[in-house]
């Protein structure tokens, strides 16, 4: 029987899902008597914690995504580019658009998307950041933005053009609101001749009473402090009754504003609804301990699909360490099947959480116990961050990029990608529609929710 032959009749281990559960658990099988395939609709591996400074014009795409080929070849895993529909769990198949896979073990790390919380028109007016593609989107956005308010007569239409409202308040929603603010009064100071790019106006809105919820009051508090410092204009306590066009409106009052970009909430992949199983409000699944599905030993939901509550009862966080230890614990659970033991419940090792603020400003925690701010809590972010980059070449031009902009303010990919700027669209904003009355619509009042791929925290895998 040839090599190939042998390999073959290996049991068949699928993982959906190229992020860091998904690589987690595809590297923690190597040398696995099993044979593994992993499906994502990317050929890449995305490092979701820096795609904000993508949008923001610091970093390319290229420095925080690496092909999945390249990153798992010499782990023997078989990558699928195709598009998951859904889980066939009594025919033990992944059903792609395109065909299927049969599998022996299951791992799902299909990740999470938007969630405009029933509002899914607001999209288009606001998008979100999920990927290289959104990333590219928003930085364009951003900078047509200035581009579009050089040429601008109307002042009106150019004090929109100029509001910046980022809509959420967790580590994204604040991480973004920083970055605009240095880039309005730092990196483009000078570059335009018929306005001061230090007029842009930020605004961050947060339907709960402090920005980062998660965190503790205290450190919530130096982050606004910071943030306001820069020069964001911070909103707590504020409801987000519609968003159009021209603005966002919060309750009656309406903040024209061109650039408006989503960071208030995640919602769980479609591919959870085909697996017949309890979910919660977001979509996610309640796994066991032992991180799989109940009824089905064989399937294992890992990184921001699932829901798994500690011994006091609170939901695991959802940090992107979190998801590195589910998809190493689902491989370990397979191996422990795979030689006849029991599985192990899964116990998450927390070693805290950064967000950044801005150029040296962080706020974090150590070990659940450790508070830090400022440049010591950003150094930390920063060693963090670069401990977890796929690659040499991406920690070294991350490494070199953000020297640069620590030293200079400047912003290294300042490049306008896609169609050619156009002012033809561009009317003057009113206050109100015609008649003054706000659009009849839904007020939920959203609640920001981290998901795993926002934020990485301290320690090493």
């Amino acid at each position: 029987m040839s090599p190939k032959s042998k390999r073959e009749d290996l049991p068949h281990v699928v993982i959906l899902g190229g992020g860091f559960a998904g690589l987690y658990a595809a590297r923690h099988l190597y040398r696995a008597p099993v044979r593994v395939t992993m499906v994502d609709r990317q050929n890449h591996h995305l490092f979701q914690p820096l795609l904000y400074q993508v949008a923001t014009a610091t970093l390319s795409p290229s420095e925080i995504a690496a092909p999945l080929r390249a990153v798992l070849g010499h782990h023997q895993v078989a990558v699928v580019l195709a598009e998951v529909t859904g889980v066939d769990t009594a025919g033990k198949r992944v059903l792609l658009s395109d065909g299927e896979l049969n599998y022996d073990y299951l791992v799902i790390a299909t990740g999470a998307t938007h969630s405009y919380f029933g509002n899914d028109a607001w999209a288009q007016f606001a998008p979100g950041l999920k990927s290289i593609e959104d990333a590219l989107a928003i930085r364009r956005r951003i900078l047509v933005a200035f581009e579009l308010a050089e040429r601008e007569t109307d002042p009106e239409i150019r004090r929109s053009l100029l509001n910046f409202v980022i809509i959420g308040a967790g580590p994204t929603g604040v991480e973004l609101a920083g970055s605009l603010a240095e880039i309005s009064r730092h990196s483009l100071h000078g570059d335009f001749r018929n306005f001061d790019p230090r007029d842009a106006r930020i605004i961050l809105i947060e339907g709960m009473d402090k920005v980062l919820p998660v965190y503790p009051d205290d450190l919530s508090q130096k982050a606004c402090r910071t943030l306001e410092k820069l020069g964001v204009e911070v909103r707590t306590g504020a409801r987000v009754t519609n968003i159009t066009e021209q603005g966002v409106f919060i309750g009656q009052e309406f903040i024209p504003a061109r650039t408006v970009l989503w960071a208030a909430g995640v919602a769980a992949s479609p591919v959870a609804k085909s697996l017949g199983v309890e979910l919660d409000r977001s979509g996610r699944v309640l796994v066991t301990p032992e991180l799989t599905i109940p009824g089905h030993d064989d399937v294992f939901v890992v990184g921001d699909l699932s829901l798994l509550k500690d011994a006091e009862g609170k939901p695991v966080p959802g940090l992107a360490p979190v998801a590195m230890q589910e998809g190493k614990h689902a491989a370990h659970n397979i191996r422990r099947q795979l030689q006849g033991k029991p599985m192990v419940p899964f116990s998450y090792w927390d070693r805290g959480s950064y967000a950044v603020i801005g150029r040296g400003h962080a706020v974090g925690i150590a070990f659940r116990r450790f508070k830090q701010a400022g440049f010591g809590a950003w150094m930390a972010w920063l060693l963090i961050h670069i401990t977890f980059l796929i690659g040499f070449r991406s920690r070294l031009a991350v490494l070199l990029n953000w020297a640069f902009s620590y030293l200079t303010f400047g912003k290294s990919a300042r490049i306008i990608t896609g169609p050619s700027p156009r002012l033809d669209r561009l009317q003057p904003t009113h206050a109100l529609p015609e008649g003054g009355q706000t659009p009849s619509i839904a007020e939920p009042r959203f609640q920001t929710t981290t998901s795993h791929a926002e934020s990485a925290t301290t320690g090493t895998h």
